[in-house]
């Protein structure tokens, strides 16, 4: 079929007004830098955190240019413990509380089981299972300590629930997230506090042709009910809503942001 193209992005109708946020992997050109940007334009105060520290000041310099002194960075690798503790801190002191947390951060690859080292295993649940479990833990705890309230959305994928060639160690990471997800949410219900995931199929940027062939994506693109990926920012869309007011009854669920048939 030839591909439906996106609508426009929608406007910022003030969904996060006076809300402190932090996005992780927001730079670059992905679905972080877009869920920072969508955040920005419903008027929340957001804080930037990536690994790539060049990067970082590229998206926080971009970004800044609109938006002023809501944007703010800290340079974070959520498989450090200490790094991620003071990304909250450094929220907080910049911002004096912290009202969502958005874990985007995930590593991806390509490689069967059979020629999968340990290594390659490990790094892609570290950073993707354990450092959200990381900055999860890190930002509810501070919420608790604010007096509760407050949201967590995590980033899992539909490969969460769908098989694919060559992506045992990511796919079982983002299962990981959807089931830590709800869990987690249940934990700290009684202190009003969040906890949701997004799962999308596949969202156009450069970084997936880094993991997998142009014939790979084309085909995976084909399979979506409008022939296309998604857009970085129509991910993004979807995590503001819940990390918005709009979203007050939610807690515990994993929303899939997909058009993709059987």
């Amino acid at each position: 079929m030839t591909p439906i193209p996106p609508p426009k992005p929608p406007d910022g109708h003030g969904l996060l007004e006076g809300k402190v946020v932090v996005v992780t992997a927001a730079a670059g050109t992905g679905i972080g830098n877009a869920v920072a940007e969508r955040c920005l334009a419903e008027s929340a105060h957001v804080v930037l955190s990536d690994s790539h520290v060049r990067r970082l000041a590229e998206a926080h310099d971009r970004l800044a240019e609109t938006y002023g002194k809501k944007v703010w960075s800290v340079p974070c690798d959520v498989t450090d413990e200490g790094a991620v503790r003071a990304l909250v801190h450094g929220a907080v002191s910049a911002h004096g509380r912290l009202d969502v947390m958005i874990n985007n951060a995930g590593l991806g690859g390509n490689r069967p089981v059979t020629e999968m080292t340990d290594e390659e295993w490990s790094r892609v649940l570290d950073v993707t299972l354990n450092g959200t479990f990381r900055c999860t833990r890190a930002a509810l705890t501070q919420m608790i300590a604010q007096g509760g309230g407050g949201v967590v959305v995590n980033n899992a994928s539909v490969l969460g629930w769908r098989a694919q060639a060559g992506q045992a160690h990511y796919a079982a990471a983002k299962a990981g997230v959807m089931a830590f997800t709800r869990c987690a949410a249940l934990d700290v219900a009684a202190h009003g506090i969040r906890v949701n995931a997004v799962a999308p199929s596949i969202a156009a940027h450069p970084f997936l042709a880094k993991v997998m062939s142009e014939e790979e994506l084309a085909g995976l693109a084909r399979r979506e009910a409008f022939g296309r990926a998604a857009w970085p920012w129509e991910v993004a869309t979807v995590i503001a809503f819940l990390a918005s007011d709009y979203a007050s009854y939610l807690t515990g669920e994993v929303i899939s942001v997909s058009s993709q048939h059987p």
